[in-house]
């Protein structure tokens, strides 16, 4: 029993880190919109956007809302991390 649930929250934990590197795949494309919309890396306006739809989905499924934020706090970080690197401006990228 314990072994099957635990199991099913593998799965689980497998797919969200399919999407997490789906989403942190689209770094390229967002980073070439924004560079034709003359946007910046670090789009406060659309992070808060982000944020709010996230708290929002959050309370609906009754969850820890302050949990859910810090996550996409750190999906957003990684994003624009990731768009940093690609443009040439990131921690990683070697001198």
């Amino acid at each position: 029993m314990l072994r099957d649930v635990r199991e099913e929250i593998q799965k689980i934990d497998d797919q969200i880190i399919e999407l997490i590197a789906q989403r942190t795949g689209l770094a390229e494309k967002i980073l070439d919109a924004k560079k034709k919309e003359n946007v910046e890396i670090d789009d406060e306006e659309q992070n808060n956007v982000v944020l709010k739809r996230a708290v929002e989905a959050a309370t609906e499924h009754g969850m820890d809302v302050s949990a859910v934020k810090r996550i996409y706090e750190i999906l957003i970080k990684m994003s624009i991390e990731r768009q940093r690197e690609l443009s040439g401006r990131g921690k990683l990228q070697s001198s």
